[in-house]
């Protein structure tokens, strides 16, 4: 199978991130999948690598600048592209009383190491990687983002995760605007609540179903959406 395209999925060892990775990788895309443990990403891409599609691995920490731009130049290196970057790690550690947790008992540490993973790490990958995307005309941004971040529907619990999810939105928003020119979309996405070590065993929805609307929105033709928030590959607020 020919690779036209190269797509950089963070995060993509386990869980939705890398059934993420696995249904790109059946389109013919070559997927690298970011891991800060190496070992497991190489397992993870294994996996791919077994179904017939190709699959890579880069050590990549998104809360450490240096990481992210090693991580990147090394993909530039051996591709000269990365056309799509899905920013799918993340972390929940809000406590205690996990999805409960109130915003009283929030420690100014937990909101500083989730900001970290789940806003500033986007960030750091999204300018690293549109140099590339902007030489070679073409680039598809997916944020994974959540419900719990939306504004519309704000409600209690797990504060510091929705709190970053919310800027995560607002950053896809800066984002598409400052790109609007250019052939490079970006959009948030929520998968629902799906079953994963963050999302948990009583979770509605398979992964399978939760990576169906990256996959779509990291895969979009030219007259497709940029900007935009979606779920079941259909608009939602913000």
């Amino acid at each position: 199978m020919a690779v036209t395209r190269v797509a950089l999925v963070s995060g993509g060892n386990r869980g939705i991130g890398l059934e993420i990775a696995r249904q790109i990788a059946r389109r013919g895309i070559l997927v690298v999948i970011g891991s800060r443990d190496v070992e497991k990403g190489q397992a993870a891409a294994q996996t791919i690598i077994d179904e017939g599609y190709p699959a890579e691995v880069v050590r990549l920490d998104i809360t450490d600048g240096n990481s992210v731009a090693a991580a990147v130049e090394e993909i530039a290196l051996r591709h000269g592209r990365i056309d799509i970057l899905v920013n799918n790690a993340a972390i929940l550690i809000d406590g205690p009383g996990g999805f409960k947790s109130s915003l009283f008992e929030l420690k100014a540490d937990t909101a500083r190491k989730t900001f970290e993973t789940n806003v500033l790490g986007p960030l750091r990958l999204t300018q690293a990687v549109v140099p590339i995307m902007e030489r070679n005309a073409y680039g598809r941004i997916v944020n994974l983002s959540s419900g719990a971040g939306q504004l519309s529907d704000m409600r209690s619990g797990f504060p510091a995760y929705r709190m970053s999810k919310t800027a995560l939105n607002a950053l896809t928003r800066i984002t598409a605007a400052e790109l609007a020119s250019t052939n490079i979309k970006v959009n948030a996405v929520c998968p629902g609540w799906v079953r994963t070590d963050m999302g948990g065993a009583e979770a509605e929805r398979p992964v399978e179903i939760g990576a169906e609307t990256p996959v779509w929105l990291a895969t979009l033709p030219e007259n497709g959406p940029t900007g935009g928030f979606f779920r079941d590959k259909r608009p939602i607020p913000w």
